[in-house]
């Protein structure tokens, strides 16, 4: 495995949660950091911006470009990766991260939500690639890694949700498509799923609030995973639907009591998609 020393890492909705965990983990590595979010002024009640996130990233002795990105916006996708390439010499990786959640099934969700989730999600992962795929290209070790789960087909994950469901596999198989699609070109393309639950904002105020963040792990363990993935060799890996756990345990780790979202012995909750 290699390190990711003066690589550069472009993170789409890296200001808060997995994303930020995944950018400040990258930059202990030696990454330059890309933080691509929406979210350039503070937040009533979520903390953290793009800007705040690279402070913390170059305080740490690390490189940072904030960068202010919808990713529905394919024009702006594509200004903003063009201008990361340039500021740093070039592109190693993308980290499609970015993402929208209701847990709601057909019946009940407004069309315009649909839209945005399949947009942030499914749309975003096709756009991102596309424009990044140029720059990785021109890197001896390029990945494009996205948060999307394996693909399980049992209809309880399609009953009371199928609208997000069918948002986050699109992700994974266009992932799929890529990793054949971009194999000559030395591009690895996999997915990264949490084993747990991880205690995000969008657990807190989308899913299942404070008591339900009890039963997750810290997104610390996400980002481990992730510099793992981006550490390796593009022609080692590639294709594959991973699980965060699974990918540190290869690695050696035998103790996950550290990524606790709350010490104790609560049983963990296992994420979406998984049995």
């Amino acid at each position: 495995m290699s390190d990711l020393t003066k690589r550069t890492v472009f993170i789409t909705g890296g200001s808060r949660g997995i994303g930020r965990a995944i950018a400040l983990a990258c930059a202990t590595q030696g990454a330059n950091v890309v933080i691509a979010a929406k979210s350039d002024k503070p937040h009533p009640k979520l903390p953290g911006t793009i800007h705040t996130v690279a402070d913390e990233i170059r305080e740490a002795g690390g490189q940072a470009l904030p960068l202010v990105l919808d990713v529905r916006d394919e024009g702006r996708v594509k200004a903003c990766i063009d201008e990361a390439g340039h500021h740093f010499g070039g592109i190693d990786a993308l980290v499609n991260n970015a993402g929208a959640i209701r847990l709601t099934g057909v019946e009940n969700l407004k069309a315009s939500r649909y839209d945005l989730m399949h947009q942030v999600n499914a749309r975003a992962v096709f756009v991102c690639s596309q424009a990044a795929l140029p720059w990785l290209k021109e890197s001896d070790q390029a990945h494009i890694l996205s948060l999307s789960p394996p693909l399980n087909l049992d209809t309880r994950w399609f009953a009371q949700y199928g609208p997000y469901t069918t948002t986050k596999y699109a992700m994974t198989m266009l992932s799929m498509g890529m990793a054949e699609e971009f194999r000559s070109y030395r591009v690895a393309v996999n997915t990264l799923w949490p084993k747990t639950l991880i205690a995000t904002a969008a657990i807190e105020f989308e899913v299942g609030g404070p008591k339900m963040m009890a039963q997750g792990r810290k997104p610390e363990i996400m980002a481990d995973a992730a510099v793992s993935i981006l550490g390796r060799h593009a022609d080692r890996m590639t294709g594959q639907t991973l699980i965060d756990e699974d990918v540190l345990r290869a690695d050696g780790v035998t103790d996950f009591e550290p990524y606790r979202y709350q010490p104790g012995d609560k049983p963990l909750m296992p994420d979406l998609f998984l049995e």
